[in-house]
């Protein structure tokens, strides 16, 4: 089932330069984090994860945990 996206507030990180190479995230959404390409102007596919593994993902990004 897709999820509702109705009344997400999606927001860019401020170390976005404009070039429109970066993502949206929307986290206002009960039980959903919502993960979008910016380049595609709310056209293309979102990805969705759970507060708790949006907060591992961050967490494991901040770690160093996918660095090569």
């Amino acid at each position: 089932m897709k999820p509702d996206l109705t009344g997400a507030e999606w927001k860019k990180s401020t170390r976005s330069n404009g070039s429109g190479n970066c993502v949206e995230v929307a986290t206002n959404l009960p039980n959903i984090v919502a993960v979008r390409d910016t380049k595609d102007n709310g056209t293309g596919p979102v990805l969705t994860f759970t507060p708790a593994e949006w907060d591992a993902f961050v967490g494991g990004t901040k770690d160093g945990e996918f660095d090569r």
